[in-house]
């Protein structure tokens, strides 16, 4: 029996719906994150979880909570989980990124895996906390099923580093929608076969309002 991981992005915020830079910004979710969430804590709540891990900032642990309590379950903050800090980018719009911080917007857009912005981290960073993080996940609790919560950028880099892509365009090739769902079964802890990815089902199909303040 593999390990299975169901890794969850977050819900929406406030600055999901603004199309801001926020990865080390400690922000709740929003009313529609909140919602989308909830669908998708009664989608999970019949499957047998044996532990919840997210990343320590607000709305990854609001999100864990949520998804953990059918469940008896408590989150455990795991700080290899969080996101990838913008540096002097946080809580810019991606229009203001572009415009005041040309050059270097250029060169990260060309490799967001080995460039950083100024103050900030690079994918690798990102990478060298959480892959040893998810490691250990796999390693304690083998042949079990786990849940964790953490973002937009680390998902994604986790998922383009399991499954051998060329890092340097994690970015551009993969996509997690707010409260998305995908599943990793491991048969060690590098050995993972991607079963769903970037699944929304549970709220799609409820009014384009909540897709809309993505």
């Amino acid at each position: 029996m593999p390990t299975r991981i169901y890794l969850v992005r977050h819900g929406a915020t406030d600055l999901t719906a603004e199309d801001r830079f926020a990865g080390s910004s400690d922000v709740p979710l929003s009313d529609a994150g909140r919602k989308q969430v909830a669908y998708l804590a009664e989608r999970l709540k019949r499957k047998k979880l044996d532990a919840v891990y997210a990343s320590p900032l607000q709305r990854t642990m609001e999100t864990a909570r949520t998804l953990a309590l059918p469940h008896g379950l408590e989150p455990i903050a795991e700080p290899g989980l969080r996101e990838i800090d913008y540096g002097h980018w946080e809580g810019l719009c991606r229009a203001e990124v572009e415009s005041t911080f040309q050059a270097e917007y250029a060169i990260w857009q060309e490799d967001p895996f080995a460039i950083a912005p100024l103050g900030g981290e690079s994918g690798v960073n990102v990478l060298n906390r959480a892959l040893p993080t998810i490691r250990a996940i796999i390693e304690r609790h083998r042949h079990r099923t786990v849940l964790l919560v953490s973002h937009k950028g680390t998902n994604r880099l986790l998922i383009s580093s399991l499954l051998g892509f060329d890092m340097r365009g994690y970015r551009d090739r993969l996509e997690q929608s707010p409260a998305a769902l995908s599943i990793l079964d491991f048969t060690s802890e590098v050995r993972a076969r991607l079963c769903l990815f970037n699944d929304v089902s549970h709220y799609d199909d409820d009014s384009g309002q909540i897709l809309t303040a993505c």
